[in-house]
């Protein structure tokens, strides 16, 4: 019979406490998003098409750590929604201009709704100084290790 136990030695690693939440984390929201039909990774570049209309696939696979070929899958289901349009610059017709539809600044409150409720519910047993610690920590981490990639999965 293998003992289920978790081995102790684990247990002194921050990395090991770290990818343990996350995984909890990341897990309850994907599933929030799936029954909305969505992904992480449709979320996360709807988001930050938001305040950038007009970014071309190229701008934003390199802002999202992403290839071009995955930029590309998303988009096109994200299109395939009526939640963006890609339109093509009048100076060069090869390169496409993304920008939010009307349904796609619509949906994009009510996904937020999800994140909001899904930190909630894992973050309410700290107080707003936990919180603004452990984001402060996990930022300076992020600084320290040049972490820029925007987590998609």
């Amino acid at each position: 019979m293998v003992s289920m136990e978790i081995n102790p030695t684990l247990e002194v690693h921050l990395g090991y406490w770290l990818r343990r939440v996350s995984s909890h984390i990341s897990g309850a929201f994907a599933r929030a998003l799936q029954a909305r039909r969505t992904s992480v990774a449709e979320w996360v570049v709807l988001n930050h098409l938001q305040g950038r209309q007009g970014t071309t696939p190229g701008e934003l696979a390199d802002a999202l750590g992403m290839t071009r070929g995955a930029v590309s899958k998303v988009l096109d289901k994200l299109e395939a929604q009526h939640w963006i349009t890609r339109a093509t610059k009048r100076e060069d017709n090869r390169i496409q201009l993304l920008s939010l539809t009307r349904p796609g600044r619509h949906v994009l409150p009510q996904l937020a709704e999800l994140a909001d409720r899904n930190d909630e519910q894992f973050f309410d047993c700290l107080d707003p100084g936990d919180r603004a610690t452990l984001r402060r920590l996990l930022q300076k981490l992020s600084d320290r290790h040049r972490i820029h990639d925007v987590p998609i999965e």
